[in-house]
């Protein structure tokens, strides 16, 4: 298992193609950028909500 070439992420996007169906992948690509930017938020915004340690 090394790197990914052309022809083998080809293969997966038409698996992927195939699994869904056309009109789906909009939609699943849309939850993905949602989630990928709630995430992004929460990690950086964590460290704004958890109280400050006192020594």
């Amino acid at each position: 298992m090394g790197k990914f070439g052309v022809t083998e992420i080809l293969l997966i996007l038409g698996g992927v193609v195939l699994l869904f169906g056309g009109k789906k992948i909009p939609e699943l690509m849309k939850g993905l950028g949602k989630g990928m930017k709630e995430f992004k938020e929460a990690k950086e915004g964590k460290s704004e909500e958890l109280p400050e340690k006192k020594s």
